[in-house]
């Protein structure tokens, strides 16, 4: 039984937190992408602290870890609750005016400062189960941020709770903010002995009662077309224009299939996400998606069919073909560790939550650090339209996860 008296305190949290500008930087080679993020994560250390977890500390790559002592003298699975502190790189998350709609009746919701900036209830349908609720947008110029910084209050206030609630008993909780998610790099230097868990639970997700286990398997592909570049007034016969190439090999790939324009559920597919270059070279950099690993190969291998093609058909030009291995689908290794996803499936259920249990097109900080011996599906934290303008969130959706983690760590401690 949740304590109907308690004050929550996820919101003032998270209306603070999306104050900081927390936005990463995908061409960065620093870690972390920018050291902005730190602000925020220095924060949440001193907050860790006021609410009790003594040990709460930044490494030195930028990551938060604290943790929440075992009070049961049972023998308890330690388990984490892990967000992430950046913001996408797709929109800005400087000087972020969060706005409360409060006890939304339905239709389209204007955001105030760029009326151009519409959230359709029609094309956004999960509006019609927040009759009553209050929302929370940007002002119509930023993005909002909820994505991870509404995972990150509701940890925060369910710690929060189990501090003041010492009646409830709990195994020992371990706490972790990543930097560095949203540019495919949150895992990459936690070190999961360090933090000290068997299990952990990612909350990043979006609509209430998401139980997501399975994400996509993930590659980029990184091509360089090369090409011959004399003086234009100089050129027949000789430039080999890279550009012209690239633009070959584009005009290639199929129109109606293989693309994130053109694949849904379980579709996988090929994404340009950049194009760069001058006559001499010129560099594209493909997102390789599916939830088979072989299907990944596959793709690969017609990509660098296109590629020769289209080199050969400019003779002279060569091309560089490189895959990067991102991370694979979290599903083969939750197959192993059934009880994670059963303890989530119980606390749901106890909260009256009826599960969505979907596969993710996309990954999260829990695809590789499950692959490295800390499984950790992904659960909801409320937000949507990530990584856009109309980005929002519900009050009401956000306390929800935050009971969710206080009744998860209960039902560990009751199953030990």
């Amino acid at each position: 039984m949740f304590d109907p008296n308690y004050q929550f305190t996820c919101v003032e949290r998270f209306l603070r937190y999306v104050k900081i500008d927390t936005q990463s930087d995908e061409e960065s080679t620093t870690f972390p992408s920018d050291p902005k993020q730190l602000e925020l994560s220095k924060l949440l250390v001193e907050e860790l602290k006021e609410i009790g977890l003594t040990d709460a500390h930044m490494d030195e790559n930028g990551y938060v870890i604290a943790t929440l002592p075992s009070n049961t003298e049972k023998d308890v699975t330690t388990i984490g609750f892990i967000a992430h502190v950046d913001t996408s790189p797709a929109v800005t998350g400087k000087n972020v005016n969060p706005i409360i709609h409060k006890n939304y009746q339905g239709g389209d919701i204007v955001l105030s400062n760029d009326t151009s900036k519409v959230i359709k209830a029609e094309s956004n349908p999960e509006l019609a189960d927040m009759i009553g609720f209050d929302i929370i947008t940007t002002d119509g110029t930023t993005l909002l941020g909820a994505d991870d910084k509404a995972g990150i209050a509701e940890i925060m206030d369910a710690m929060n709770y189990l501090v003041t609630h010492p009646e409830i008993k709990h195994g020992t909780i371990k706490i972790c903010f990543t930097p560095d998610e949203e540019v495919g790099r949150g895992a990459e230097k936690f070190n999961v002995e360090k933090f000290g868990a068997k299990y952990a639970y990612t909350i990043d997700g979006s609509s209430r009662g998401e139980v997501e286990t399975e994400t996509f398997s993930a590659d980029a592909v990184v091509i360089k077309f090369n090409g011959i570049n004399v003086h234009p007034g100089y050129a027949k016969g000789k430039m080999v224009n890279s550009i012209k190439i690239a633009s070959t090999f584009m005009e290639s790939l199929p129109k109606d299939r293989l693309s994130p324009e053109t694949t849904e559920g379980r579709e996988g597919y090929v994404h340009c996400v950049s194009i760069n270059g001058n006559e001499e070279q010129t560099t594209l950099k493909f997102i390789i998606r599916d939830f088979v690993d072989a299907k990944l190969k596959e793709f690969e291998d017609f990509l660098k069919e296109l590629v020769d093609k289209a080199v050969e058909a400019y003779p002279g030009s060569t091309a560089d073909f490189e895959v990067i291995e991102q991370y694979r689908n979290m599903k083969n290794i939750l197959n192993e560790h059934p009880q994670v996803e059963e303890n989530a499936l119980e606390a749901l259920k106890r909260l009256d939550i009826k599960p969505i249990q979907s596969a993710i097109r996309g990954g999260t900080d829990g695809s590789r650090l499950s692959f490295m011996g800390l499984p950790t599906p992904n659960l909801f934290a409320g937000g949507h339209n990530f990584h856009a303008i109309t980005e929002y969130v519900a009050i009401q959706d956000m306390e929800m996860a935050a009971k969710m983690i206080v009744e998860i760590c209960r039902v560990w401690e009751e199953r030990a």
